[in-house]
């Protein structure tokens, strides 16, 4: 496969697992209403660095990293789903307020936002599961090839894609933001809360399902 066939695979792999609609859009498309798009586009680069590291992970064929994943996959889901449900209570008691504004040139202001996202993209074992599935479909690619060089465009072409999900719906949820209201404001937060605690009490009830089960 040609160069612009493998960047073009990595931008797609980075897309579709970006897109689903999960607590990381969620957050994003808020922040992005609330702040501003530069705020909205730096909770996806947390999400973005998080698909780099599975897509690392699976390009190059990491045994001793994906191991660690699959071993601790229930402690991995149980942080997860806890870190969500705390998040979704911190936004449901937000005031949030259209004129209360982050510096958004702040790496400071913003750092906190990434590594929010990053930790609820890196604690989901079936991100890399998934990466592992359509790395091994793709491109003709082998999982632990020795073409390092075409391992590494594929990798950069999949956070590229994730980035560029980001930048594409946090522009689109920016252009809204005019139309916003403070009153609508805390219903999105609230809304959000709500589908955020439900995603965490799926992550944690499907955890215990599956104990059950054993």
């Amino acid at each position: 496969m040609d160069f612009l066939s493998l960047v073009a695979s990595g931008l797609v792999v980075g897309i579709v697992v970006a897109a689903p609609i999960g607590p990381v859009n969620l957050i994003c498309i808020r922040r992005a209403l609330r702040f501003g798009m530069a705020n909205g586009i730096a909770s996806g680069t947390g999400a973005a660095i998080g698909d780099g590291v599975f897509a690392i992970m699976a390009a190059f064929g990491v045994t001793a990293a994906i191991a660690f994943v699959q071993t601790y996959a229930l402690w991995l889901q149980l942080v997860g789903g806890f870190f969500l449900i705390g998040l979704a209570v911190r936004t449901w008691f937000d005031h949030p307020s259209l004129d209360a504004k982050l510096p958004e040139g702040s790496l400071g202001a913003l750092m906190p936002v990434v590594v929010s996202t990053f930790v609820l993209t890196i604690t989901n074992p079936a991100t890399m599961l998934g990466f592992l599935a359509i790395f091994g479909g793709i491109a003709d690619f082998a999982i632990g090839d020795e073409d390092y060089v075409r391992a590494s465009i594929l990798v950069a072409s999949v956070i590229g894609g994730s980035a560029l999900w980001w930048v594409i719906i946090c522009s689109i949820a920016s252009r809204f933001r005019e139309r916003m209201t403070d009153n609508a404001l805390v219903i999105l937060n609230q809304v959000s809360a709500g589908i955020i605690f439900l995603f965490g009490l799926a992550v944690l009830v499907r955890l215990v399902v599956e104990r059950l089960a054993v």
